[in-house]
């Protein structure tokens, strides 16, 4: 962050905010409920995405996603930072420090979680590895993160009944039961930042499960 923001109050300051989760648990339309009950609110926000965000990101997150990819996990965890690095200098700061709120899809969690769980088993040296890219390009972690926690086989039933499955949602079942283990390690490790959201349910009670939450957090009516 440069120095002109750091001199602002954290009032000034908009709020970061990223829902993680695994495949098919209702990320999209709990975001789009929520960016509408902010503006219902009066409150500014931008709503974004990972991998992608910015226009470099998004052409990254093209091949990213694209099942014609084939690279290794390093490259596959480089690219996915160099997108996440464009997006946060061109996009997410500029927004915060304008007082805009950033609602963003996915963030470093679900790095640690995809990368560093379902690709590497947990590996040490993969998730040391991604904590090193963290502290080195990534200057502002969200200050709340929603994980809308669903059971695998569930969510995994639900993104089948979408469009074409993308280079992540062709992985076998087993892949995500370690990523959904990476977000609840996540969540025990970070228990402050991370907020576990029950995502059974219909849409309407997940939306004002997450309300409460935010309203909560951030002293909303």
């Amino acid at each position: 962050m440069t120095a002109s923001n750091e001199l602002k109050s954290a009032s000034e300051l908009g709020r970061f905010i990223s829902f993680e989760g695994t495949e098919g648990v209702g990320k999209t339309t709990a975001i789009e409920a929520l960016c509408a009950r902010l503006q219902d609110n009066g409150i500014d926000y931008l709503r974004t995405r990972e991998p992608g965000g910015s226009p470099f990101a998004e052409r990254l997150r093209s091949i990213l996603l694209d099942p014609a990819t084939s690279i290794d996990d390093d490259t596959e965890l480089l690219l996915l930072f160099a997108a996440r690095c464009d997006h946060m200098q061109q996009v997410i700061l500029p927004a915060l420090s304008q007082g805009t709120w950033v609602i963003c899809d996915r963030f470093t969690d679900s790095t640690i979680a995809y990368q560093g769980y379902g690709r590497a088993h947990g590996d040490s040296v993969m998730l040391t590895k991604i904590d090193t890219l963290i502290a080195q390009f990534i200057p502002q972690l969200p200050e709340l993160t929603l994980w809308l926690d669903l059971p695998v086989d569930e969510g995994m039933a639900r993104a089948g009944k979408r469009s074409v499955a993308d280079r992540f949602e062709q992985q076998a079942s087993d892949f995500f039961m370690r990523i959904y283990e990476g977000f609840s390690a996540l969540a025990d490790q970070h228990p402050d930042r991370i907020q576990l959201i029950d995502a059974n349910g219909s849409s309407e009670e997940v939306n004002a499960r997450i309300w409460q939450v935010i309203s909560a957090r951030f002293d909303l009516s």
